[in-house]
C-alpha cells in the first residue's frame, strides 16, 4: 500500500480542499501517515499569497525530496508557475489548483504535469469532504476572483469567479448537520463575489432550508457588507457574529494605489455600525504592511486609524513583490526591513485591540461549541460565537454549552 503525507498551505479554501485530495486518496486504497519519514509520496498543496509562501514551499519540497519521497506539488504555486516547476530536481509532479483532486488516477498514470487552464473556467469544481471527526466544517462555497488588486497574484492561480448553485450547499450543509456538525464555515476564494455579487439570496437560504445550528463567514470586502446583509443577519438565529474585512490598509493614499475601491472612512463608519448592531462581535482584518509607495506619513495615518477603530484583531504581513501583478512595476519599493518594522508595530496594535476585546467579554454568558477534549490537563477547549477560544473544565465533545465567560477560561 502507498502512503503519502499531505500538506496544505494557505487559505481556510486550500485547507479544505487538501482535506479532501486527502479523503479521494485514501479511498483510491493509499494509506495517509503522520510522519514524513513514513511516507512514499510528500504532496504539498500550496500557496502564493507571498514571496515568503513560494520560499517555505520550496524548502519544504526540497527536505521531502531529500528524504527520498517522491514529490507532488499542487494548489496556487503549480497553477501559477505551471511546466517551469519540473525544471526543478526535488519536484517530481505538478498538478494544478482543480486537478489535484484526480491525484490517485494522474499518478496510475504516470502523468507528470496537468495543469488546466482557469482563466476561462466556467463551472465551479463541486467537490465533497465526508470526514465526519470535527465539529466545526469548511464548505467551500466559491472560487477565483474577478478583481485585480495591485499587490494580488491569486486570480491567476485561481481563474475568475464562479460560485456553487444554492441548492448544493443547503444539501451539503445538512448533510453535514446530519452527521453531527454544529458549524459551518462558509469559505472561498472571494465569498463576496457569490450570485454576482450579492451573498444574502445564498444565506436566507441557509436561515430557512438548514439543520445547522451555526454559520460563520469567510472574508468579505468593506462594501459587500450592505445595510440590507446587516439588518438579515442581525435577526439570524444561525448567524455566527464574527466578520473578517479584508482592510489591507487604513489609508486612502495607499488603498488607491492598490487598486481597492473604498475609502478608510467608508470602512471604519461600517466597523460602527456593526458594532453598534451586534453584542460584541468579533471584527478580524488583514493589513498589508509597507506597500510600495507607503511613506512614513501614510504609515502614520494608517497606525492612528486602526488605533481608533473597533477592530478585534488585525492580521499583518509585510508586503512581498508578486512577479506579473501590477505593484511589480509601481515605484517607491520599500526595504524588507523597513516592512517587517511596521508589520511589528501593526501586530503590537492587534495585540492590544484583541486584549481590550477579551476584557470587554469577561462576564458575558455566551455559547461555546466543545471541539476537543485537553487529554493532558482533562480539560476541554471550545469556540464562542464571536470567535473566542474557551476552556472548561467539564463538557461533553460536540455539544454546545453556555458559559460565563472569565479571564481564566478565555485562552489567549
Amino acid at each position: 500500500m502507498k502512503k503519502f503525507f499531505l500538506k496544505s498551505m494557505g487559505c481556510k479554501s486550500n485547507q479544505f480542499e487538501g482535506q479532501i485530495v486527502a479523503e479521494k486518496l485514501v479511498d483510491a486504497g493509499y494509506k495517509e501517515v503522520k510522519k514524513l519519514e513514513d511516507a512514499d509520496f510528500y504532496i504539498l498543496n500550496s500557496c502564493s499569497v507571498t514571496h515568503k509562501s513560494d520560499n517555505e514551499a520550496m524548502y519544504l519540497l526540497r527536505h521531502a525530496h531529500s528524504l527520498g519521497l517522491k514529490t507532488i506539488l499542487t494548489g496556487c504555486i503549480a497553477q501559477i508557475e505551471k511546466e517551469k516547476l519540473l525544471e526543478e530536481p526535488f519536484i517530481d509532479y505538478v498538478y494544478g489548483n482543480e486537478d489535484k483532486f484526480e491525484i490517485a488516477r494522474l499518478l496510475k498514470e504516470d502523468e507528470k504535469f496537468v495543469v488546466r487552464d482557469l482563466m476561462g473556467a466556467e463551472k465551479f469544481c463541486k467537490v465533497t469532504l465526508n470526514d465526519t471527526t470535527k465539529t466545526r466544517i469548511s464548505l467551500k462555497i466559491q472560487d477565483g476572483c474577478d478583481n485585480r488588486c495591485a499587490y494580488c497574484i491569486i486570480p491567476y492561480g485561481r481563474g475568475k469567479s464562479r460560485w456553487a448553485e444554492s441548492d448544493f450547499i443547503v444539501n451539503e450543509i445538512n448533510r453535514y448537520s446530519e452527521a453531527g456538525y454544529k458549524e459551518v464555515v462558509l469559505t472561498g476564494i472571494h465569498i463576496g463575489l457569490w450570485g454576482e455579487g450579492n451573498i444574502l439570496p445564498l444565506l436566507k437560504e441557509i436561515e430557512e432550508r438548514t439543520s445547522i445550528p451555526r454559520y460563520r463567514l469567510g472574508s468579505l470586502n468593506p462594501h459587500e457588507i450592505t445595510p440590507e446583509l446587516l439588518d438579515f443577519l442581525q435577526t439570524s438565529e444561525k448567524f455566527c457574529p464574527h466578520f473578517h474585512l479584508s482592510l489591507q490598509s487604513a489609508c486612502n493614499k495607499t488603498l488607491k494605489r492598490m487598486n481597492r475601491h473604498y475609502t478608510v472612512e467608508y470602512y471604519l463608519d461600517q466597523i460602527e455600525d456593526i458594532v453598534s448592531r451586534f453584542e460584541k462581535p468579533f471584527l478580524g482584518s488583514d493589513i498589508i504592511a509597507g506597500f510600495c509607495g507607503e511613506t512614513e506619513e501614510d504609515f502614520t495615518t494608517t497606525v492612528e486609524n486602526l488605533k481608533r477603530s473597533k477592530l478585534s484583531q488585525i492580521h499583518t504581513f509585510p508586503y512581498s513583490i508578486r512577479k506579473g501583478t501590477i505593484a511589480e512595476k509601481l515605484d517607491g519599493h520599500l526595504p524588507d526591513k523597513v516592512k517587517e518594522e511596521r508589520a511589528g508595530i501593526i501586530k503590537q496594535i492587534s495585540a492590544e485591540k484583541f486584549n481590550l476585546f477579551v476584557q470587554e467579554n469577561i462576564g458575558r454568558e455566551e455559547e461555546v461549541l466543545i471541539e476537543k477534549r485537553l487529554s493532558k490537563r482533562g480539560k476541554y477547549k471550545g469556540v464562542t460565537r464571536n470567535y473566542l477560544t474557551v476552556e472548561l473544565d467539564e463538557g461533553e465533545f460536540n455539544s454546545l454549552k453556555k458559559v460565563v465567560l472569565s479571564k481564566e477560561n478565555i485562552l489567549w
